[in-house]
């Protein structure tokens, strides 16, 4: 994982969802190779999302919130200033997106990232330079049966 990537509150939350096992392992690995590779990158926003949603609709303790916010802060952090302010307004007018997403997409740009992970976007789209990149979307099926031969071999 050398490439640099902003990783969106999703990713986060599915390492804690045990409800869906193949997005959680997925995104415990992603989290675990941009750790290891110093290439991930999250913002102030992305945190307060995670530890919100963890204890809303994960039910996690504020202990284990805790933890993985330090696990978290781990990542390089973007804190938005007034400036970003702005140019997620004008993304936001530009790409018809919600705030809150126009604002990941300007952190993940002012950070410098050649990557969004993120389903909640439009997987494959490049927007203000930054190609968006659903972790969890399955292989396309000739990839991955090309994949499962080059592994029996």
């Amino acid at each position: 994982m050398s490439v640099r990537s902003f990783i969106d509150t999703n990713v986060l939350l599915y390492a804690d969802s045990a409800d869906e096992p193949r997005k959680q392992a997925v995104a415990i690995e992603l989290i675990a190779a941009h750790l290891r590779a110093g290439s991930g990158v999250i913002s102030t926003q992305v945190l307060h999302e995670y530890a919100a949603a963890a204890i809303r609709k994960l039910s996690l303790g504020d202990d284990v919130v805790q933890d993985r916010i330090e696990l978290f802060a781990r990542f390089e952090i973007v804190t938005a200033s007034v400036d970003a302010l702005k140019a997620a307004l004008a993304l936001r007018s530009m790409h018809r997106m919600s705030l809150w997403d126009a604002l990941i997409l300007q952190a993940a740009r002012d950070a410098g990232c050649a990557v969004l992970l993120s389903e909640d976007l439009a997987t494959g789209a490049t927007l203000a330079g930054v190609t968006i990149a659903d972790p969890f979307a399955a292989p396309p099926p000739a990839r991955a049966a090309a994949r499962r031969r080059r592994k029996a071999k």
